[in-house]
């Protein structure tokens, strides 16, 4: 099984939703309106989608390992 961890850099997200939009599954607004991951959610699953949305992200606050 491979693992992924997905960090987002609350310092630099500015809550565009860009990444919600891509995967909703993983992604979500937290109460400061940033993004968040979704507690629980299979990251492997949703591997494609989450570097999409890294790679979108317009100031590179997700990062992916």
């Amino acid at each position: 099984m491979i693992f992924m961890k997905v960090k987002i850099d609350q310092e630099k997200c500015i809550g565009c939703g860009t990444c919600i939009s891509i995967v909703p599954e993983i992604f979500k607004f937290n109460a400061d309106n940033k993004a968040e991951l979704v507690d629980g959610a299979d990251l492997t699953e949703h591997k494609e989608k989450i570097n999409q949305a890294k790679d979108a992200c317009p100031v590179q606050a997700i990062s992916v390992e």
